[in-house]
């Protein structure tokens, strides 16, 4: 037994380095031939114009710009140019008063990383002052020449960096955004269906917990399409190719905006029911309402994002969905329930009517 229990701690422990050092997924592979493209251009334009020393500022300079977005690919460029800009000079200053021993190396760091924090600097800018300093000492020599050389290397790098990036289809992350909406929009109907069913459907305490279980995963799922749309919104600023996309990632929004409350009422349904659900509740005939209510708000979830997934870019041909019409129109009749389901009946109403008014405006 305690072999097992060790094992299973050095098991967990290997996975917990690696997935610090690995991602869920692959870097896109034209992301990666950006980045080489953009180096070795930095590389071979900055040898050319700026003789002396390799140019490793600039390679560095432009490996670090060529981000995912445009958006962040400038942001960046602002961060590494005004990092070496402040790094070489606080090298400079060092170095031509006290020279390039080992002792002024460190002062260098330290005095750049209390500099970065004074200026409120960013944790990336304030780490490249840091480097900047470091490399400027260990690498070179401290005179005006040398660091005006390093900043003009670090500018042609970053603006290479931009370049390739510009150039090189910018990507646009709207139909990323987009399926993660309509996984969400799937799931979430789904959700309401399985509630439904259990509603009118005797279960036991095994199927309440998976029904639990289902609805607390629409979280993580709401929380992944967030991001995704906020990476798609990214990826458009400052895109030449983000004008055709800009309307439709308005409508992919707005289908998110109008379901995420849903998300919410529909765990906290699903929670009222698993808290308060008794063997004699299916006998309840406003139970069986209500189950129906649930089926038309599924509806009404997949007709929201049905009419994104139609207009988006390159969807011509498609057919448009059958579901054209919201199905939370008919009254719901309420018939007194009894005394042991008075209290989730109640909260299973309200929280009905809050996601018909999310849903049932016009799409």
């Amino acid at each position: 037994m305690h072999a097992v229990a060790a094992a299973a701690t050095v098991y967990r422990c290997v996975m917990r380095m690696t997935s610090a050092v690995r991602a869920t997924r692959r870097t896109p592979l034209l992301q990666v031939v950006k980045s080489a493209v953009a180096t070795i251009a930095a590389w071979l334009v900055a040898g050319w114009l700026v003789p002396g020393p390799a140019p490793v500022f600039a390679a560095i300079a432009a490996l670090l710009v060529v981000q995912p977005s445009l958006n962040q690919s400038f942001a960046k460029a602002i961060e590494r140019s005004v990092g070496v800009v402040a790094g070489v000079v606080i090298a400079s200053v060092l170095g031509i008063a006290f020279g390039g021993t080992a002792w002024v190396v460190l002062v260098a760091i330290v005095v750049a990383l209390l500099v970065a924090w004074a200026l409120r600097m960013t944790a990336g800018t304030s780490n490249q002052v840091a480097i900047s300093a470091l490399l400027v000492l260990t690498l070179g020599t401290a005179t005006p020449d040398y660091a005006l050389d390093r900043i003009l290397e670090t500018l042609i790098g970053a603006a290479i960096g931009v370049v390739v990036n510009v150039i090189v289809v910018p990507p646009v992350a709207v139909t990323p955004a987009r399926e993660s909406v309509q996984r969400l929009a799937e799931e979430l109907a789904a959700t309401l269906e399985r509630l439904a069913d259990a509603l009118v459907n005797p279960q036991d305490r095994v199927a309440l917990e998976e029904l639990l279980l289902h609805a607390r995963l629409l979280r993580p799922m709401r929380d992944a399409a967030d991001t995704a749309i906020e990476t798609a919104v990214d990826s458009l600023a400052l895109n030449p190719r983000g004008g055709r996309h800009r309307a439709h990632l308005t409508e992919t929004t707005t289908a998110l905006e109008r379901i995420h409350p849903a998300v919410t009422q529909t765990i906290g349904m699903t929670r009222a029911t698993y808290d308060r659900y008794e063997a004699t509740l299916h006998r309840e005939p406003t139970v069986h309402a209500i189950a129906e209510q649930l089926r038309r708000a599924a509806h009404d979830v997949r007709r929201t994002v049905d009419a994104v997934g139609t207009a988006a870019p390159g969807s011509a041909g498609r057919t448009e969905p059958e579901r054209a019409e919201p199905a939370l129109t008919s009254p719901l009749h309420v018939a007194t329930p009894s005394a042991d389901h008075w209290i989730l009946i109640g909260s299973l109403l309200e929280d009905l009517r809050r996601i018909h008014e999310e849903l049932s405006e016009p799409v």
